[in-house]
């Protein structure tokens, strides 16, 4: 897997989605994460098309969240997805060879049960977080740490994670940490991406 920062956009922050990603990747973020839930298919799949050169000449990895269309057809370098997003397994059968399958993990009971063809998972919430108003209960560090166990695939953490944290998740034995608000909501996103690669390095 590539580098520890894993960038969430937020189409509610003030800076666009698309320069969102732009400052995540300068950063140092090796994957970005599109998710925009009230954009459409297709303006979706347009602005995965023109980032993907964008992000692959910064070696950043482009996600998609969710949408399952829109990263095949638009050729996004991978999908994310969550418990209520359809058959992993059935989901992967369809994604050419080379694209990164991503599943959102929530309890050890999930972490146990993942399919094959699953590259990494993301685990969480670690913490509550505004940027989510339906997420599941947060399991904090301890709860992290064991799904990273129970799981054996490369983990990320996400939920509420901030300037800070690097530490703490790193000893739990996950790869990374998933943030939104900490990049997308700062005055200058793409300094905070790379103070957050900067304190994974020095944890």
């Amino acid at each position: 897997m590539r580098g520890p920062i894993y960038v969430i956009t937020d189409p509610d922050a003030a800076l666009c989605v698309a320069e969102q990603a732009r400052a995540a990747a300068r950063g140092g973020a090796a994957w970005v994460q599109l998710r925009d839930k009230t954009a459409s298919d297709d303006d979706l799949a347009a602005l995965v098309r023109q980032l993907l050169p964008e992000m692959a000449a910064l070696g950043a990895r482009l996600i998609v969240n969710d949408r399952v269309e829109v990263a095949l057809t638009a050729g996004a370098h991978g999908l994310q997805i969550g418990q209520g997003d359809g058959d992993a397994l059935a989901i992967r059968q369809r994604m050419p060879l080379g694209m990164i399958l991503g599943l959102s993990i929530e309890t050890v009971a999930q972490a146990r049960l993942i399919p094959s063809g699953v590259d990494y998972i993301g685990a969480g919430p670690v913490r509550a977080t505004p940027t989510k108003p339906d997420h599941a209960t947060p399991i904090g560090f301890n709860g992290l740490a064991q799904i990273v166990a129970a799981a054996a695939l490369p983990t990320f953490a996400i939920g509420g994670l901030k300037p800070g944290d690097a530490s703490a998740v790193r000893t739990t034995g996950a790869i990374g940490m998933a943030v939104v608000s900490a990049v997308t909501r700062s005055a200058d996103p793409e300094a905070a991406t790379r103070a957050l690669l900067a304190e994974w390095g020095a944890s």
